[in-house]
């Protein structure tokens, strides 16, 4: 896969990310309910939101990461051992900073 189609496919995710963390904001600026029960049920709802706006947070700072090595002629790199990571990685993982090497070792 050349590198305008992964720029592409990130950038999408990116936005597609953007777009869902928009809606787990206004879905946190919600007022709790008055009922005791709805409110402890709402509240482990925003706690669950809140950890997939994380998780979606750290996946973010990671393509972005990868759009600036696309942008620097780095991507496709590994950013540890300089070695090329292999296509069929970069295909299941297209914001993967590691070679499978580098990545296995933690």
């Amino acid at each position: 896969m050349d590198l305008t189609t992964r720029a592409a496919m990130l950038t999408a995710r990116r936005n597609a990310i953007l777009a869902h963390l928009e809606q787990i904001e206004d879905a946190l600026d919600d007022p709790l309910p008055k009922d005791w029960d709805d409110a402890a049920i709402e509240q482990q709802d925003d706690e669950v939101l809140q950890a997939l706006g994380n998780a979606e947070q750290a996946e973010l700072k990671r393509i972005d990461a990868a759009l600036r090595r696309i942008a620097d002629g780095d991507y496709g790199w590994c950013t540890r051992c300089g070695e090329r990571i292999a296509d069929a990685r970069l295909d299941l993982l297209p914001d993967t900073p590691l070679c499978a090497d580098c990545a296995g070792r933690g």
